[in-house]
């Protein structure tokens, strides 16, 4: 019986303000981990939860974008936001981290994105969007549980979008520390 109980507590989800990440889950035949979980905030104002799923737990960000494999970084709203101002924040976000010259290659990609956003208008409270590495296909985002045009092909691609959050100038700090599993 305690057998059963110490497996259960194992893979109780985690909680980040009401949003709950499995421990574990199934992405295209394989089981990823979840690395870490956490908050993005804005001043005081919580924007939304995120979590970091991945073959097998890493703690630095070169680790995360070279692990071979499937990978798949999951956001949702805790507030609701301009989704058009999102997809230029995300864009800013990349260029931070890479510099011009490194974005360069990515412009046609960075024109998608934006658009695939702004063509959301809002999110809420609740919406979730996905960012997947799937390997052989590429970048796949999904919002509001659809996919959202061709993938990405790109693994420039995707390091640029995992920089947001895991390069030297991330969107939060606190957060990227949390998606590493550091605290």
């Amino acid at each position: 019986m305690s057998m059963v109980l110490a497996s259960s507590a194992w893979s109780a989800p985690v909680d980040v303000y009401g949003v709950k990440f499995d421990e574990q889950i199934e992405m295209r035949g394989s089981n990823l981990l979840l690395n870490g979980a956490g908050t993005r905030f804005k001043g005081p104002f919580k924007v939304y939860a995120a979590g970091l799923y991945l073959g097998k737990k890493v703690s630095t960000p070169d680790e995360v974008v070279s692990l071979p494999g499937p990978k798949r970084l999951s956001i949702t709203m805790l507030r609701g936001i301009d989704a058009g101002e999102l997809g230029k924040l995300l864009t800013r976000g990349m260029e931070d981290n890479m510099g011009k010259a490194a974005m360069a290659p990515l412009i046609p990609g960075l024109i998608r994105l934006g658009q695939m956003f702004a063509d959301h208008k809002n999110l809420v409270a609740g919406d979730n969007f996905t960012v997947e590495w799937i390997p052989g296909t590429g970048t796949v985002l999904t919002v509001k549980g659809k996919v959202q045009g061709e993938p990405f092909k790109e693994p420039e691609f995707f390091k640029a979008l995992m920089w947001i959050w895991m390069g030297p100038v991330p969107a939060d700090w606190k957060l990227k520390d949390q998606l590493l599993g550091l605290k």
